[in-house]
């Protein structure tokens, strides 16, 4: 039997780990194109509109910070769009269809001559980012076997995680060497080597013959699902509040020089990474205890970094928690996302980062405005707290209808034995 013909179940322990590092490495590769543009905005913007630069360079990198926004909406507007018209087809092939389409686009991205047409580029682009986390992560959560969904949906994760450690950087200066152009054909390259590693390495999964568009849309219907996406748009915005600010902060509150930010953004992947793994385990015993502990946590460090960050000590601890406990949190989400979504998995499992990207946008900002305002650069951090402290509120209300229902005998769907087990959800 060749690895195309085997089902999950019959693979080794070695080739179900290639598949799974096949897999993420997708997330490396989106990782790496979502967040590169933040390192290379200035080259961008000197490069697609040099009359703006020239004349006001702030106009000019505020301008180009539309190539984000523009990725951003391409994620939101594909993730429940592809997921949901596209549940019937086989799995590998729908991912290899993504990945396709990822290099396509980034290609154009790389080669398109002006702003407009990079614009343009970069939603397309970002069509297929959630739809490939949400199938990739079903995918994963079945070769993992029953009991460790958590566990799959945060290996995919992984890549992305690791992107903010390694990827970004090293193609952040990749494009400050050679051009910003050069860093997203080595982008494209990744996706390209993606789409080789799927095709060798991920077994034949079949799509749900019974799957419709008006089934899988049937989960906006539900409420505790808008309670699951809120909860990541809303608690996720505390996060993005921070992170799209952090190079300002850690320069002009911190007092370290500019070339010391790629250290406190390595910082900032580490905890990522971490946290992400850690997510993902506690989240396959219960999804409640696991997103009471992490917004939790995520809210002290907050705290702490509020009143610390003027000292590096602050700064690089702050960075640490916020993003660890941040990126432990998107693995619960997604996988109370799939729990509550029923029957409608493919688009459920995709939802979870158009829900997260709306965060990026809404903490993003919100703490543009907060500075704007003339608050200063600490700003951000309390306006994270606030959207940290509505994420938690958030899950508390969900997880309280989910007691009510119970108690009315209304059956409430679990993901797991062990959240079975203890009555959670």
């Amino acid at each position: 039997m060749t690895l195309e013909d085997a089902g999950p179940t019959t693979l080794s322990p070695a080739r179900t780990r290639l598949a799974l590092l096949a897999l993420a490495l997708g997330g490396f590769g989106i990782g790496s194109t979502e967040f590169v543009a933040m390192g290379l905005l200035p080259n961008l913007a000197s490069d697609l509109l040099p009359g703006l630069y020239a004349s006001d360079s702030a106009a000019a990198n505020s301008q180009a910070g539309l190539l984000i926004s523009a990725y951003a909406l391409g994620v939101v507007v594909g993730a429940p769009t592809i997921a949901a018209a596209a549940a019937r087809w086989p799995r590998k092939k729908l991912l290899l269809a993504l990945l396709t389409a990822f290099t396509l686009g980034t290609v154009a991205s790389a080669v398109l001559p002006s702003f407009q047409l990079v614009l343009l580029a970069r939603f397309v682009a970002a069509l297929p980012h959630g739809a490939y986390f949400g199938i990739a992560s079903l995918v994963a959560a079945s070769l993992m076997g029953p009991g460790k969904r958590g566990r799959g949906v945060a290996f995919v994760l992984s890549g992305l995680t690791i992107a903010n450690v390694i990827g970004v950087p090293a193609i952040t200066w990749i494009g400050q060497l050679y051009g910003w152009r050069v860093a997203y054909l080595v982008v494209a390259g990744i996706f390209a080597l993606t789409f080789v590693a799927v095709a060798l390495a991920v077994p034949w999964q079949a799509g749900d013959p019974t799957a419709t568009m008006r089934n899988e849309l049937k989960a906006f219907t539900r409420l505790q699902v808008w309670f699951a996406l809120a909860i990541g748009a809303i608690g996720f915005g505390g996060l993005f509040a921070v992170y799209s600010y952090v190079a300002p902060m850690a320069t002009e509150v911190t007092g370290l020089p500019a070339a010391a930010v790629p250290l406190v953004l390595v910082v900032f992947g580490i905890g990522m990474t971490i946290g992400n793994i850690v997510g993902g385990r506690l989240a396959d015993h219960s999804v409640r205890r696991s997103m009471y502990l992490f917004f939790g946590i995520l809210i002290v460090a907050l705290v702490v970094m509020g009143f610390t960050v003027s000292t590096v000590a602050g700064l690089l601890a702050g960075v640490f928690f916020v993003g660890g406990t941040s990126a432990a949190l998107s693995p619960i989400i997604q996988t109370r996302l799939m729990d509550v979504a029923r029957d409608s998995q493919s688009i459920a499992a995709a939802l979870n980062h158009s829900a997260l990207n709306i965060g990026n946008a809404l903490g993003a900002l919100l703490g543009g405005i907060a500075i704007g305002a003339g608050l200063g650069y600490v700003a951000p951090i309390w306006i994270g707290l606030g959207l940290s402290i509505a994420g938690l509120l958030l899950a508390v209300a969900t997880f309280a209808i989910d007691r009510a229902r119970r108690t009315r005998g209304v059956e409430v769907p679990y993901g797991t034995a062990a959240m079975a087990a203890v009555g959670e959800a």
